[in-house]
């Protein structure tokens, strides 16, 4: 009796410290916003929102395939001086979160000045390039998206009536 009790108590404490190294990693590999700055562009916009869909390869080369189409199509609409404008809204962007500042960097579209008519035509592409996505996607992937959008709806008017 006391040989199978003490085979259990061994059994558990090797198994306890073979899942100790797995649970550090684990928590080591943490979202935290430094870990998440240190990580890859490409890797940082995959986690989260699109990462949650379980996108295929071949989705996610046709994703940023769309995503390349609609930034060349919305520099297209814009005039050099909101081109230069924007460049120098990126790179302060990019300053900024170099510094660590705490504080949020402003887009930039608001500085642009746009005609109404490069707006309807900006939310004519935004608007394709959507439809294009959800193209891609499976009826499962599609019904995800669509929960996520609510959810966020629902945060959004939560923190609105605060």
């Amino acid at each position: 009796m006391k040989l199978k009790a003490l085979s259990l108590v061994a059994g558990a404490i090797a198994l306890t410290l073979t899942t100790i190294p797995f649970a550090a990693q684990a928590q080591m590999r943490s979202s935290s916003p430094l870990q998440l700055a240190q990580m890859p562009k490409k890797e940082r916009g995959q986690r989260g929102f699109w990462q949650s869909l379980g996108l295929t390869d071949a989705q996610k080369a046709q994703m940023q395939t769309i995503q390349s189409s609609t930034r060349t199509q919305i520099e297209a609409i814009l005039t050099p001086e909101q081109k230069a404008k924007m460049a120098a809204a990126k790179q302060a962007r990019q300053a900024q979160r170099q510094g660590n500042q705490g504080q949020r960097p402003q887009k930039g579209w608001t500085d642009l000045n746009l005609t109404e008519q490069q707006k309807t035509q900006m939310r004519q592409i935004r608007e394709s390039s959507k439809q294009q996505m959800l193209a891609i996607l499976t009826p499962e992937q599609r019904q995800k998206v669509e929960q996520m959008q609510q959810n966020m709806r629902s945060r959004r008017q939560q923190r609105n009536s605060q």
